[in-house]
């Protein structure tokens, strides 16, 4: 079973995790508002960003998902 310590720092991890995807979100929010048309070229790469940030935090999210439960 996993310790308590190493539980703590997976919750640790998906805290950070779902920051880092919120402020991508928000940043992809912010050009598609503010920006565009103008600064279309920037959006596959800040789209990319915030898919790949979104990825890690469901990854994580499901990993201390199936601990808690188990």
């Amino acid at each position: 079973m996993m310790e308590l310590q190493q539980l703590e720092q997976l919750q640790k991890e998906v805290r950070r995790a779902k920051r880092i995807a919120s402020e991508r979100a928000g940043e992809l929010h912010d050009l598609v508002e503010d920006r565009l048309p103008a600064a279309f070229e920037e959006l596959p790469i800040m789209a990319k960003a915030c898919y790949d940030a979104c990825q890690r935090w469901a990854s994580l999210n499901e990993q201390l998902t199936a601990l808690e439960v188990s």
